[in-house]
């Protein structure tokens, strides 16, 4: 194996959660460039298979897609712009929170804005939803992460040029403009399922802060469900009796004891010496613990 190979796996073992989030995107993105260009097929039909449809019905066929959808994106810019914000969040993230629930937000955000374009595009009326498409990319998971922090730490700070603005009207003026985007702008499905993980985002931090982990079922849930891809050990666990230790020559027992009459004896010394108002409290405790003993 070359030196070059053992530093990319070194890299690789070094990224953190959102590190790794950001090249599985990446890399699923060229991917669908790939069946594109070898297929000569459009390139929104490249991974249909992990879109998020609108058809309740549609979905039942493809549960898995409720999170597929957010590792799909077609226009680089789209990617681009995602991966982007998605680290710059999560280098926030992972110094304040633990990684692990850093990521149960960001997944249930994912969850949360497929559930709400799901939601609404089965109630609303047929003709609101024609023009609007499967669901793809990871802004309801980067929205979760978004408005957590900003619900979090609502008048922590963050600078905008030489601008110094409060994070909760950071988070305010990102629900104000999904809200004008689904009244009037295009996009209404990613509109809706960034409102979906703001709500996530929103609901999760304002738990937290009363000392409430929503996330905390649903890390185990998804710890259960890693542990059924580990592999099994083949190797029997054989559990055997172990020797106890020696302290010069005894055991353990035998040598507390042995301390334990050392210092009878000290403070016996002491009394005979000093009398018995001389001894500490402590000693006085030891002494008449041991004498029950």
């Amino acid at each position: 194996m070359t030196s070059l190979t053992y530093d990319i796996k070194d890299k690789l073992k070094r990224l953190n959660v959102f590190e790794k989030i950001i090249a599985i995107n990446v890399l699923v993105f060229f991917v669908g460039w790939l069946i594109k260009v070898i297929r000569r097929i459009p390139r929104q039909s490249t991974l249909n298979w992990f879109e998020l449809p609108k058809d309740a019905f549609d979905f039942i066929l493809q549960p898995w897609s409720i999170i597929t959808y957010g590792f799909v994106h077609y226009g680089l810019f789209h990617l681009l712009f995602n991966m982007l914000v998605l680290y710059f969040v999560s280098r926030t993230m992972v110094n304040l929170f633990p990684s692990k629930q850093s990521l149960n937000i960001y997944v249930l955000g994912i969850i949360s804005g497929g559930l709400a374009f799901l939601a609404v595009y089965n109630v609303l009326p047929a003709n609101f939803s024609r023009l609007v498409g499967p669901l793809v990319g990871a802004s309801a998971g980067v929205n979760a992460l978004l408005i957590f922090i900003c619900a979090y730490m609502p008048y922590r700070e963050a600078q905008f040029f030489a601008v110094r603005i409060k994070l909760w009207h950071i988070g305010v003026a990102l629900v104000a403009f999904d809200v004008l985007g689904l009244m009037f702008g295009g996009n209404q499905g990613g509109r809706v399922a960034h409102l979906g993980g703001s709500l996530l985002g929103y609901l999760y931090a304002t738990q937290l802060i009363k000392g409430k982990d929503i996330g905390k079922g649903f890390g185990a849930f998804m710890d259960g469900v890693a542990n059924w891809f580990k592999p099994k050990s083949t190797l029997k666990t054989v559990h055997r009796k172990q020797k106890k230790k020696s302290f010069a020559g005894h055991n353990k027992s035998e040598f507390n004891e042995f301390n334990k009459q050392k210092r009878i004896d000290l403070i016996l010394d002491k009394i005979s010496k000093s009398g018995y108002e001389s001894l500490t409290a402590e000693e006085k405790a030891f002494l008449f613990k041991a004498g029950k003993d």
